[in-house]
């Protein structure tokens, strides 16, 4: 019920503005009193997402759809896609000192390509969390564009449709940019969704601005190398052992490939254990407990993630208490060999195995007897070790 809307004869007329005003930021100190309340009554993790729910409405993507398929045994899918766009959510160009700080080079570099794809599935009732990477040259099925990378499933539908609303007269930069970016989410999705034969529930997209703007928000984050590393490319530049990255080094560490043993698959161990870092730390240090520091990552979150509409963040909140505990694990799903595919390097991936492999760990097939492991093919993944939540794994 609207508490603006007239009730009688004493109301037809219309309200002061300045009336209307006062009204609205008592309804602005109602929600923040509320969600204050919400943290000292909840506590731990459900404070976290009560609080975001509360001071603001982060959703901001229909791309999922009303007629998407759910997951029907109360457990959550989570597709978080990493973008590589040098641009922010406008299409604009981002400022000279924030580009250097990202060691990406210029605005035209990267595209719309979904660098950083996982599938992190959340157990009904708790239960360990599990994260599947999805190493991102895996030559997929792309709607409309047959075989390719599953990471230009993003740029290529965002390209297709500002091509379609040009022909229509559409010429506003910023609104091709936002329905580009929405066709785009809705391919991407559609295309894992498809490959790995599993539903999506939600998902979460960041480009590289917004991962350094997290990152920097939680106060850097500790990481362990097994070696030393250096990498002109990247500007990773680290001595083995654990140590803490302030937010411009921890892109740099997650974003190197050059000069490790298996490259783009190491680079998608070194986002594992990342997030398995930062999810510890977010827990340890009491992030999701304390106000000011929630308002000053919800800030952050607002102004560089995109969510989906409705997300119904607090049905989500014992499951995020488990992330935030340690109790994920992330893996990457098998490779079976690599080859050339219109002149560039891609991953040859046995799609029925990766499908039987997710759904086995999701519970949505029973495991089969006697069938061989992971395939076993050539980086097929069942000997490459799993990273785990809970503290700070080391990694190549």
């Amino acid at each position: 019920m609207s508490l603006h809307r007239a009730t009688g004869p004493r109301h037809r007329a219309r309200a002061h503005p300045a009336r209307q005003r006062r009204r609205s930021r008592r309804a602005r100190l109602l929600r923040t009193l509320l969600a204050s309340t919400a943290v000292l009554v909840l506590g731990g993790g459900a404070a976290a997402w009560y609080l975001y729910r509360e001071l603001d409405s982060i959703g901001s993507s229909a791309a999922l759809g009303p007629d998407a398929p759910k997951s029907t045994d109360g457990s959550t899918n989570i597709l978080l896609m990493g973008l590589d766009t040098r641009k922010d959510q406008n299409g604009d160009e981002l400022p000279h000192d924030v580009l250097k700080k990202l060691h990406a080079g210029s605005s035209e570099i990267g595209g719309y390509n979904a660098n950083t794809l996982i599938l992190l599935h959340v157990p009904a009732g708790g239960g360990k969390a599990k994260g599947f990477s999805i190493p991102r040259d895996d030559l997929v099925d792309i709607p409309g564009h047959g075989k390719d990378k599953i990471k230009k499933a993003y740029g290529l539908a965002k390209a297709d449709e500002e091509e379609r609303l040009l022909e229509r007269g559409v010429k506003d930069r910023h609104e091709l940019e936002q329905a580009g970016r929405e066709a785009g989410r809705r391919s991407q999705i559609e295309t894992v969704r498809t490959f790995l034969g599993v539903p999506v529930d939600h998902f979460a997209e960041v480009n590289l601005a917004g991962f350094y703007h997290l990152a920097d928000a939680l106060g850097g984050v500790e990481v362990c190398l097994n070696h030393p590393v250096e990498d002109r490319y990247s500007g990773a530049d680290f001595p083995a052992g654990k140590q803490k990255l302030n937010a411009q080094e921890a892109l740099a560490f997650v974003r190197q490939r050059h000069g490790l043993p298996r490259g783009d698959l190491d680079r998608t161990r070194r986002q594992q254990a990342f997030l398995a870092s930062a999810l510890h730390q977010a827990n340890s240090l009491g992030t999701l407990t304390n106000p000011g520091r929630l308002l000053d990552l919800k800030d952050v979150v607002k102004e560089n993630v995109v969510l989906d509409k409705g997300w119904g963040v607090l049905s989500f909140v014992k499951e995020a208490r488990n992330l935030t505990g340690g109790n994920v694990e992330f893996t990457t799903l098998p490779v079976e060999s690599f080859a050339k595919h219109h002149g560039e390097d891609v991953n040859i991936v046995d799609r029925d195995l990766v499908r039987r492999r997710v759904q086995e760990q999701t519970g949505q097939l029973k495991p089969e007897h006697g069938a061989q492991k992971d395939g076993g093919g050539k980086d097929s993944g069942h000997d490459d070790p799993k990273v785990s939540g809970g503290g700070v794994p080391c990694v190549d």
